[in-house]
């Protein structure tokens, strides 16, 4: 176990875990953005990591995918070390085929020279050996597992809007056939009908190929909806873990209750705030 702000925080153990984050430690200078988190994801589960802005969670997701080098501690994903970002292309690539990650804002994330298919076809041929055909049908196969027509795909990203883009972004991330994918904020740039279809694409996706998910996510309604299980981070540190439903509905800690608070309730308005909070 790992005392965390005079908090016990029982540690998981799952030997077949598909990740498993020990101890894991990032500081910039003097500032600690991440303090000896300690997690494990069963294959086929989705965790979401949730806190506030600078609690330490994209961090942790750089760090994961390979984009940021931990300072202490160890991961491992899909049965191989991965504490320190690859250096040789041939093991970036093998890592790629492992591991996506999907970011926040879908237009800077895709090549805007790019239409969907194209983007697509791109991973294909960097991660698997297949023929011309069998791409084209693939590509077709992914688009429709992610909702998407013909013409989509078949137009560049100014011409779709933020939710077709992200379902790109999605079967992009799907296209190396990855075993995990990290959705860091990926449906937080979305308006709310929008958001509702994204994730059930993701829910779909998950049903049909399998793949696990850790959600980055200030959002507790989203976490709620796709994830199994919740770890809560402040000040870089874990402060509480379990079920999604348990954290959600009955918080054991003081932070965790404050970041159910903050979700506006039915009938919220900004004028209602404001009289709640005048003295």
């Amino acid at each position: 176990m790992t005392v965390v702000a005079d908090v016990i925080v029982n540690e998981p153990a799952a030997p077949d875990a598909l990740l498993r984050v020990d101890g894991l430690s990032k500081v910039y200078g003097d500032r600690t953005a991440v303090d000896h988190v300690t997690f494990d994801l069963p294959r086929g589960r989705s965790l979401a990591v949730v806190g506030e802005s600078g609690s330490g969670k994209s961090t942790l997701a750089k760090m994961i995918v390979g984009l940021e080098a931990p300072t202490s501690g160890s991961i491992w994903a899909c049965g191989a070390d991965r504490s320190t970002p690859a250096t040789r292309s041939q093991e970036r690539r093998t890592r790629g085929r492992q591991v996506q990650i999907v970011f926040q804002d879908p237009y800077s994330s895709l090549d805007r020279r790019q239409s969907g298919a194209q983007a697509l076809d791109e991973v294909l041929r960097l991660h698997h050996d297949y023929d011309a055909d069998y791409r084209r049908a693939r590509v077709t196969e992914l688009a429709a597992l992610v909702g998407l027509d013909e013409r989509q795909m078949s137009v560049r990203p100014k011409a779709l809007s933020g939710g077709q883009r992200q379902r790109i972004a999605i079967a992009r991330a799907l296209a190396a056939e990855p075993q995990l994918i990290i959705l860091d904020e990926s449906v937080a740039a979305l308006d709310v009908s929008i958001q509702a279809q994204v994730l059930n694409v993701l829910m779909d996706v998950r049903d049909a190929t399998g793949v696990a998910y850790v959600l980055i996510s200030h959002d507790l309604a989203v976490v709620r909806q796709i994830t199994d299980d919740t770890i809560v981070m402040q000040n870089g540190a874990i402060v509480e873990r379990g079920t999604t439903e348990r954290v959600l509905d009955s918080p054991e800690q003081d932070y965790t209750r404050q970041l159910r608070a903050s979700v506006p309730e039915p009938g919220w308005t900004p004028t209602r705030r404001t009289t709640r909070s005048t003295p």
